[in-house]
């Protein structure tokens, strides 16, 4: 690395990425990720909406999880210090009364677990992402404050 060259580090797995990697993975994906991330975030099961949502609370330095099980499900996007699931829902998950009834079920087992869970749907995302990562960040932080003053 020449001395003035700017380290840069992968937003999902911090690792250290060069100024070629970087270029490509913002002008490409508007965010820095190193070679690996690039491919597995992109054949990760999640959705796009919920991936772009992901990355845009890493910029922001939300310590989120994409795609993290929790022991019954899989959660779109947990933030486990501020104790949030974020789940990314498409139109079926409020229009079909069956899957209304299951996410209102894994809302409640979250809660049992003390998990407070979020649900966006993927039209605010596509249409208003960065002011949605705004407000969910200061909504993590006082959830987090909120937590942490409640031991003492």
């Amino acid at each position: 690395m020449k001395h003035y060259e700017k380290m840069h580090s992968c937003l999902h797995c911090h690792s250290y990425i060069d100024e070629t990697v970087y270029t490509y993975s913002t002008n490409n994906y508007g965010y820095e990720l190193c070679y690996t991330c690039q491919s597995s975030i992109n054949l990760n099961n999640s959705t796009a909406e919920a991936r772009e949502l992901y990355l845009s609370l890493k910029r922001r330095g939300v310590p989120a999880e994409l795609e993290k099980f929790d022991g019954h499900k899989t959660i779109d996007i947990a933030v486990v210090d501020a104790k949030v699931n974020i789940e990314v829902d498409c139109h079926q998950h409020v229009s079909n009364p069956k899957q209304v009834l299951s996410e209102l079920k894994r809302t409640y087992f979250s809660l049992q677990k003390g998990f407070l869970t979020l649900r966006i749907p993927n039209a605010l995302i596509r249409e208003y992402l960065e002011e949605t990562a705004d407000y969910i960040t200061t909504f993590l932080l006082e959830n987090k404050n909120k937590i942490r003053n409640s031991f003492y």
